[in-house]
Formats: C-alpha cells, sequence, structure tokens
C-alpha cells in the first residue's frame, strides 16, 4: 500500500480519493492525542465509567464462531489490563485478549460518537476532515491489547483508520476478489491470512493481498468495500471514523455500524433469491441452463468492463 507524506485535503479529493485504493496518510495534523495518550493520562482521563469489551482467550478474533465473551469493566481498569501481556485478574486465561470498540449509548439506535462517549479525549484529537460535515456518519474509539487479530470484513463506508498509538498490520483485499473471501455476511471465513487452510477454501490463494503496517500517527483510507484485516503488534489506540460518500437515502436507517449493505443492494440480493427460489420448479437440466444464462445477464450489465 502506497505511504505519502503531508497530502492536503484538496490533493486527498483531486487526486488519490478518486482512484478507490487504499492508501496510508503520513504527516497530518492529528492534534496532542499522539503525544498525550499514555496508558497514565488515558486510565486518569476518563476514569472508572463502564465499557462492553471484547474479550477472547485466543489472539485471533472469530464473529462468526463468536470465539470471544463480553464483560464490562471500568474503563481505567480495561485500559490497563490491556496494556498487560500477562494478567493477575483475568475472565479466561492469564494472557486472554481485550479489545474495545466504541458504540452509541444505545446500540441499536446511536451510532459511535468519541464526542459523546469520551468526550475529554475528543479534546485532544483533530480529525482530518476529507469529507463534507454533512457526510459524517461515526467516529469509533478503539483499544486492543498485543497481538489481537480482528476477523476480514468490509464496511459500506469509506473510512479512515488513525493509529493513534502503538502499531498495527492491515492485510486487504480489493472488492474484486470477493469470489475468493468464502464470505458469510460481510465477513470472510478465512480467519488466519498468513496461512490459510487451503484444503478448506482453495480459491483464497488467488485473491490479492496488500498489506501496510501503521505507526503511530498514521492515517490508512479504506475505501467502501475494501476487505481488512487487522493485527495490534503491539497495545495500541486508533480511531475510526466513517462517513457518507453515497447520497444519505441510500444507507440503511437502522445501521450504526456502518456495515449493512446498501438499500439498493439488499432489495436487489432478496429479489435474486426469489428469482433462484422461482428456478428450483424446473428439473436441474432446465435449472442449470437458465440459471447460466442469468449469471450472463448480471455479467452484462452490471460488472464494471475496466477492471485489469
Amino acid at each position: 500500500v502506497e505511504r505519502l507524506d503531508g497530502v492536503t485535503r484538496e490533493r486527498f479529493l483531486r487526486d488519490i480519493y478518486p482512484r478507490r485504493k487504499p492508501v496510508v496518510l503520513t504527516g497530518l495534523e492529528l492534534g496532542t492525542c499522539t503525544t498525550k495518550w499514555t496508558i497514565d493520562y488515558l486510565s486518569q482521563a476518563e476514569g472508572s465509567k463502564e465499557v462492553k469489551i471484547h474479550v477472547s482467550a485466543v489472539p485471533q478474533m472469530d464473529f462468526l464462531s463468536k470465539n470471544f465473551v463480553y464483560r464490562t469493566l471500568p474503563f481505567d481498569v480495561f485500559v490497563r489490563r490491556a496494556a498487560e501481556v500477562k494478567h493477575k485478574e483475568y475472565f479466561l486465561t492469564e494472557d486472554e485478549k481485550y479489545y474495545l470498540r466504541s458504540v452509541g449509548e444505545d446500540v441499536r439506535k446511536d451510532i459511535a460518537d468519541i464526542r459523546k462517549q469520551f468526550p475529554i479525549l475528543a479534546e485532544d484529537v483533530h480529525i482530518p476532515e476529507y469529507f463534507e460535515k454533512e457526510q459524517f456518519f461515526s467516529s469509533v474509539f478503539r483499544i486492543s491489547s498485543a497481538g489481537l487479530q480482528l476477523w476480514t470484513h468490509y464496511d459500506v463506508m469509506d473510512n479512515f483508520l488513525i493509529q493513534v498509538t502503538g502499531k498495527k498490520r492491515v492485510v486487504l483485499y480489493s472488492p474484486r476478489d470477493a469470489p475468493y473471501l468464502y464470505l458469510s455476511g460481510t465477513k470472510s471465513e478465512v480467519l488466519d491470512v498468513d496461512n490459510p487452510d487451503l484444503e478448506k477454501y482453495p480459491l483464497f490463494v488467488k485473491a490479492k493481498r496488500y498489506q501496510c503496517v501503521l505507526e503511530a500517527g498514521d492515517v490508512l483510507f479504506i475505501p467502501a468495500l475494501w476487505f481488512h484485516n487487522v493485527i495490534s503488534e503491539e497495545f495500541g489506540v486508533a480511531l475510526n471514523v466513517f462517513w457518507k460518500h453515497l447520497p444519505a437515502e441510500s444507507y440503511d436507517k437502522t445501521d450504526t455500524y456502518g456495515n449493512k449493505d446498501p438499500m439498493a443492494a439488499s432489495r436487489a440480493i432478496q429479489i435474486l433469491d426469489r428469482a433462484l427460489k422461482t428456478l428450483e420448479e424446473l428439473p436441474e437440466e432446465y435449472r442449470d441452463f437458465y440459471a447460466r444464462r442469468m449469471v450472463l445477464r448480471i455479467q452484462e450489465k452490471a460488472y464494471r468492463s475496466d477492471y485489469g
């Protein structure tokens, strides 16, 4: 993934954004957070308010099999625990991993917004607003234990992953490689992208891997629909900013995470499911013939012609 230094908003919008490829932006003005956010400062700044966290006995978290538990801790206790490697106090094992992904007050209705959930910390952050104010969707505050790996998934909105402290490795895949990623909803079933089980996932080798390492102060632009898999190489704090680049009405009103398919896409998938159900009324030979013709029509009508 390309790294570019000191990119202005104007240059981003003119040269980088239209290409719809991930890029690491370095040297941006992010505020005092990059120097201030030590473990001591974080714990005292937001005190002992309760936060809901993921706790995992293994480094690779799997959303599909839910191999983690949700627990609640006071924020200051959580920060100190996430920064330790071995724990004296723990829920599952002494080397369990922690992960906080901030959420709104009512998860079903409210989006994550650092200004509301962590107002004191929000004052230390200058978010690069390379989009219009009304396009803003959410700002998600994240803290991870060292070694924690998140499952591969895509979001339906553009986003900046701002690495405030610590170091992350991010592996990305293009939306066009979706056929090789064994999707279940927005998530890939291939957990271990470094040593995939190729007997189970033979097509995965066809997916082209893009990779970058984010140091403190780096900002990764992840365009909507790009798959990403994140490992925290060190204890670290990050902030994601999601914004709507489609017209606001395209998005599902009940989406608080930025990962529900756009309304038109959901409707199209429902219609396709009905069409496939209808084909079941035919004998196999006919079903195969008409299904292949449907695939050709989809390719003709909806595939981009300019993919290299």
